[in-house]
């Protein structure tokens, strides 16, 4: 697998390159044109400029999350094949630049949801949390303002300040949109762009529902097994993907997350992976906690062993981290525990593939570009 760091870019990061190019193992880093608005296309020299940007500090540009789809796309307005069309340019200038995954999502409205960005932890850090019963009692707006106070003072991908004033008005849209309306218009935008895909081989990998529950009464259609297999077979085009984050699909306990992974119509599609812990407090309820196993509920060396099984050889990504050692960062992206994270990720898979013989790490294409400064 192929260790891999987000990275918000030059000026939206607390962290710097050439401290992600200092952990042992990483390869390279998945970022997004942020500034760019969704709908709007990606010039493809700012793509180029971004990818120099990294190169410089030693390390790959390896994939993009995320290029945003618009809201219209997802509800099926009467502008989505213009929008659609801005999409592909921007794919098209990602393309050119010898960029081959991208990670996005479909989920209407919310990217993610948390009710908490610091809850305090037994052992002083800070954790991103979700309780679903303080959903039940917080509007839109009020959430937004609880995200805009714990943030550290960075402005987070979904809640985007200027998007507050609409918020209500978008989940009243999507209310009363079925299921199955909202697959329909994801395989229309899916069938829309694979032509440019597969001129550019770029792999897109949609994002589970984060948390992997109903949520405002809006349609989510990436939440369990089922709704997987569902998107697999929308289209026959094996850049037609995932991005298995376990900690969103792991938010729900109902879902095997190792049985998910070794799903035959889902195992083969996983072109990124994004791999964390959660620990369940109750109904609805869980905080994010470290990578290590025991500190969660979820055993994440069955879910490395299910990814190695199935021949999952793909960019990987530690997920969101604690605040530790009083790190000020965008909650979940700070530099310490993601670090931690990721080489806890890397012993894991040395461990299980030299304990069924495979190769390790010939499978690594490791760095070895200089760090410029």
């Amino acid at each position: 697998m192929h260790m891999t760091m987000r990275w918000y870019g030059p000026d939206m990061d607390s962290i710097t390159l050439k401290q992600i190019r200092q952990i042992p193992g990483m390869e390279g880093v998945i970022t997004a044109l942020h500034e760019i608005p969704a709908g709007e296309p990606w010039p493809e020299e700012k793509v180029r400029e971004r990818k120099a940007i990294v190169e410089k500090a030693g390390l790959k540009l390896m994939g993009i999350e995320s290029i945003n789809v618009h809201e219209d796309i997802k509800y099926g307005a009467n502008n989505r094949d213009e929008l659609i069309e801005n999409y592909i340019k921007s794919l098209e200038a990602v393309g050119k630049n010898d960029i081959h995954l991208v990670c996005y999502n479909f989920m209407p409205v919310f990217d993610w949801t948390r009710t908490d960005l610091a809850l305090p932890l037994p052992d002083g850090s800070t954790a991103l949390a979700y309780d679903g019963k303080t959903i039940e009692g917080l509007s839109a707006e009020e959430m937004f303002d609880r995200i805009a106070e714990n943030s550290n003072g960075f402005e987070m991908p979904g809640w985007e300040l200027n998007r507050r004033d609409e918020i209500t008005a978008q989940i009243n849209k999507f209310k009363g949109m079925r299921d199955d309306e909202l697959r329909a218009n994801f395989k229309y935008f899916i069938d829309a762009i694979m032509p440019t895909c597969q001129k550019y081989n770029i792999k897109m990998g949609v994002h589970p529902d984060d948390p992997s529950y109903d949520l405002f009464g809006i349609p989510r259609i990436t939440k369990c097994e089922a709704d997987l297999v569902k998107i697999a077979e929308m289209n026959d085009c094996p850049l037609h993907g995932f991005s298995l984050c376990t900690g969103s699909l792991g938010s729900n306990p109902n879902n095997n997350l190792p049985a998910i992974i070794r799903n035959p119509k889902i195992g083969p599609r996983i072109h990124f992976a994004h791999v964390r812990n959660v620990l369940f407090t109750g109904d609805h309820q869980f905080h994010e906690s470290s990578h290590v196993s025991h500190t969660g509920s979820l055993d994440l060396y069955e879910i490395m062993k299910a990814l190695v099984e199935v021949g999952f050889n793909g960019l990987i990504r530690p997920d969101h981290g604690r605040e530790i050692w009083d790190e000020k960062a965008r909650p979940g992206y700070g530099l310490y525990d993601r670090a931690l994270g990721s080489n806890y990720l890397i012993g894991l898979e040395e461990a299980i593939r030299k304990s069924k013989g495979m190769p390790y790490p010939d499978n690594i294409n490791s760095v070895t570009a200089p760090y410029e400064g």
